[in-house]
């Protein structure tokens, strides 16, 4: 179901402070807090006793006391405290520790096998630093389906044309042919659109006037990070190995899907674009947009979920599930890898 030796987005990292936080991801239990020095902790959220969750406890500096009889865990998830039995802290007193990470305003979160985990590999952000770029607040949402089942939208260019109207829709964007790529980290799916008007959500954003030549660039990568960027530049100038000229608008969408457990997903996401970094009122209205965008995504998905989990009759696949069909497969080779099943 889920490929564990990866980092996954736990939230936002402003959303996490010194109180216990309880959270499921990947159907695992966890209380997440930060240390008196600001730095994030993870553990299982479930006392070794009789599994009350530690959420429902106290925090005792830098440990976490069960709220039923005081047993005490440090950091690492290990007992310190057994006020029951002084002197005699059960041997199998533990929970497990995750590894956790903040980095790009977000807070990560290692979920297979601590000893693999390295910081160096989560999933990078490229011109984060850059001050000629600008980025959105973002935003969070929670939806009733697999997670799977967003990755399959977000390599799907073509549902804008019918989903996304007023925002991401466009000419070119119902028929125009798709390339699949596969890479080291995931699936591409792509096209270039020539000279049309610009989709409704960038018409007020891109640096020039008339027609554009236009790039979907849907990018899903392991274990469930999609990279979405959209290339608008004046007609003419676009195509695949173009130079940027000084008008070429480019935004990338990051998205960030963390399964809760198999019926529910947590979905992250923030914009960054290549002009205008300080202006908050371009800010807003695109984070405002997207959310708009995607609240039309849930609506859509959730009713698949049911659907596909409930259906009475076959489902087909259409030529536009291709990278759809890619990605899963390879993910499912590393899911069958690491758990033996290959």
């Amino acid at each position: 179901m889920y490929l564990r030796n990866a980092w996954y987005v736990a939230g936002w990292s402003k959303d996490f402070g010194q109180d216990l936080k309880p959270e499921k991801i990947l159907g695992d239990n966890i209380v997440i807090f930060r240390k008196q020095d600001g730095s994030p902790v993870a553990l299982e959220d479930a006392c070794p006793h009789r599994k009350l969750p530690l959420s429902k406890g106290r925090r005792k500096r830098d440990a976490v006391e069960c709220g039923y009889h005081g047993l005490t865990f440090d950091c690492s998830g290990m007992c310190v405290a057994a006020p029951t039995q002084p002197g005699k802290i059960p041997v199998r007193a533990m929970v497990r520790s995750y590894p956790i990470v903040d980095r790009y305003r977000l807070l990560w979160i290692w979920m297979g096998n601590p000893t693999l985990a390295d910081p160096d590999t989560i999933f990078p952000i490229e011109n984060f630093d850059n001050p000629d770029w600008g980025y959105t607040d973002g935003g969070v949402l929670d939806i009733d389906c697999n997670y799977l089942w967003i990755a399959d939208n977000l390599l799907d260019p073509s549902h804008v044309a019918w989903v996304h109207l007023t925002s991401f829709a466009g000419a070119g964007t119902d028929d125009q042919p798709l390339e699949i790529t596969r890479t080291d980290r995931g699936v591409i799916v792509s096209r270039w659109i020539y000279g049309q008007p610009p989709s409704p959500y960038y018409a007020g954003l891109v640096k020039f006037e008339g027609a554009c030549d236009r790039l979907q660039h849907y990018e899903m990568c392991f274990p469930a990070i999609a990279l979405n960027k959209s290339v608008y530049t004046p007609a003419g100038t676009g195509g695949p190995g173009a130079a940027p000229v000084d008008k070429t608008y480019v935004n990338i969408s990051y998205n960030f899907m963390t399964p809760i457990d198999e019926d529910r997903s947590r979905y992250f996401w923030f914009q960054h674009r290549n002009t205008d970094p300080q202006d908050k009122a371009i800010s807003e209205k695109m984070n405002a947009g997207a959310r708009m965008a995607f609240e039309e995504d849930r609506e859509v998905l959730v009713a698949v979920h049911e659907g596909m989990k409930h259906k009475q009759t076959p489902n087909i696949d259409l030529g536009l599930d291709a990278g759809a069909k890619l990605f899963r497969l390879h993910l499912q080779r590393l899911i069958d890898r690491e758990t033996g099943a290959a």
